[in-house]
């Protein structure tokens, strides 16, 4: 890619609307299942300029949005502790648990801090010895391998000070709970094309294949999820099912090589609870037992908590593509980024926080 600007003409996008119209004859549903996709449809006004036969839902494509509620009281728990240096991307800091988020308990004294990379915290662990460093291991596919990396590097170093909470997502089981629900709408999917960068379309063949749907890897610029959903469509009223890729510039069949041996050799797949949809066979990461001594939730002994979600959020039906964020009642009103009640309002890849920032009506 030499410029940005050339996924983002408007003569280009006008031609795609315009084959969109034309090659539409029916109603169809697509889900991006990306929340930074949903960002990109919504701030450019795709969504309010397709067709009226053309329906978008947003999926459980934000990792920060699926951590589940006790997974954040959790971290809240072990970053109170006052051995602990607590890390974190930013955008875990103004998540609510049950009761506050990293930033109030940051407020109150504890000792938490953002990071850019796992590789940071586990300088920090090297750099204070007599300090307990957390890392939160949160994020689908695309950010597991590099917290694999912090984990097999501390492992080489001897590093029994440096933990992580593990909170990792996979897609495709995802998927298939949104396909296999009574409830389903979903005809086609926008996939994610960093997650893809990463572990290749391959695994999404037999997903296709099984519930008979299409599946198009997808790019983040406007033209890319324009390009996407034409490609959907037209898959659609062809009767076609299967994955096609067209964000061929980033992604291939297998995806890479080096990042899933290494996935491979530190995790293994765990069932885990999504937040506001509940637990899905399969669909996280854990440790594996060769890596245990870096798991922090056995470490700190925080297994045993558990949270309610609260009754004024619609955020699991969002994430299932079941309801838009305006369908809740409590949406700009009792829940705003300033006063969440659930993640998609504060996290930057959430449906919620998209429509409130560019669009109410989307």
């Amino acid at each position: 890619m030499r410029f940005v600007d050339e996924y983002r003409g408007e003569a280009e996008a006008a031609r795609l609307l315009a084959a969109l119209a034309r090659d539409t004859t029916r109603p169809w549903t697509l889900m991006e299942l990306c929340g930074g996709q949903t960002h990109t449809l919504i701030r450019s006004g795709i969504t309010r300029m397709l067709p009226a036969g053309i329906t978008l839902v947003h999926g459980p494509g934000c990792p920060v949005c699926v951590t589940s509620l006790e997974l954040i009281d959790r971290a809240l728990a072990i970053a109170r502790r006052p051995e602990v240096i607590f890390t974190s991307f930013g955008d875990m800091l103004r998540v609510p648990g049950s009761e506050a988020d990293l930033f109030a308990v940051k407020s109150a004294g504890a000792d938490v801090r953002m990071v850019y990379s796992p590789l940071d915290a586990v300088k920090l662990a090297a750099k204070h010895p007599d300090r307990e460093v957390v890392f939160f291991a949160v994020g689908f596919e695309t950010t597991a391998p590099a917290n694999a990396m912090a984990v097999w590097q501390a492992s080489r170093q001897d590093l029994r000070n440096f933990s992580i909470l593990a909170a990792h997502v996979l897609v495709p089981p995802a998927m298939e709970a949104i396909l296999a629900s009574p409830a389903n709408r979903v005809q086609a999917f926008l996939a994610a094309g960093h997650v893809c960068a990463i572990m290749g379309y391959r695994e999404y063949e037999p997903i296709a294949a099984r519930h008979r749907v299409p599946i198009v890897v997808t790019g983040f610029e406007p033209l890319d999820l324009l390009q996407g959903i034409h490609m959907a469509v037209r898959a659609l009223e062809a009767g076609r099912h299967g994955v096609e890729n067209q964000y061929a510039r980033a992604v291939t069949r297998d995806g890479n090589a080096p990042a899933q041996r290494l996935l491979r050799e530190v995790f293994e797949p765990c069932d885990r609870k999504w937040r506001g949809i509940g637990e899905i066979p399969a669909s996280g990461l854990r440790l594996r037992p060769e890596y245990a001594a870096f798991d922090a939730e056995q470490r700190f002994a925080v297994g045993h908590l558990s949270a309610a979600e609260s009754p004024l959020c619609f955020a699991g039906e969002v994430l299932q593509g079941l309801r838009k964020p305006p369908d809740c009642p409590a949406f700009g009103r009792e829940c705003t980024p300033e006063h969440p009640l659930g993640a998609p309002m504060v996290s930057s890849e959430g449906a919620c926080a998209a429509y409130y920032r560019y669009g109410r009506s989307s």
